[in-house]
C-alpha cells in the first residue's frame, strides 16, 4: 500500500543546515534508501566522512563543494554528483548557501557516515 508522507521530518544540523527527510530511517523507517531536501546557509561545511552508502546529490540552487582524494568538485545548480560508499568526502557550500536533494542508498544513518570528529 502506498505510504503518504504528509510532512518531512525536520532534522536540525550543527551550523544551521536544515534537513527535511521525506523517506528514510527517521520519517518512514526505510533502511534501503533515504531522500532528503537540504538547505545549507552560506559557508556551511561538515567534517570529512567515509560513509557506508552511495549518495546522489542534486543541487537546486547555489553550489555544493565536494572535497575528495583527487581534489574538489564544484557542483552548481542544475548539476548532480554521485559519491560512492567507502570514498572519503567532505561537503560544504559556497558563499550563497545551497538548496539540494540528497538520495542515499542504503538510507543515511549517522552511524553509517563515519564522520571525522569535529
Amino acid at each position: 500500500m502506498p505510504q503518504l508522507i504528509d510532512a518531512p521530518a525536520q532534522i536540525p544540523v550543527p551550523g544551521g543546515k536544515q534537513i527535511d527527510e521525506y523517506a528514510g530511517r527517521v520519517v518512514s523507517g526505510d533502511t534501503a534508501v533515504s531522500v532528503a531536501v537540504m538547505t545549507a546557509p552560506p559557508g556551511w561545511s561538515e567534517p570529512a566522512q567515509q560513509p557506508d552508502f552511495d549518495e546522489i546529490t542534486v543541487v537546486l540552487t547555489g553550489d555544493v563543494v565536494v572535497e575528495h582524494a583527487g581534489g574538489s568538485l564544484h557542483v552548481r545548480a542544475g548539476q548532480a554528483v554521485i559519491t560512492r560508499a567507502g570514498e572519503r568526502v567532505r561537503f560544504s557550500v559556497g558563499p550563497g548557501g545551497a538548496h539540494y536533494v540528497a538520495v542515499c542508498v542504503p538510507a543515511f544513518g549517522l552511524d553509517l557516515a563515519h564522520r571525522d570528529p569535529e
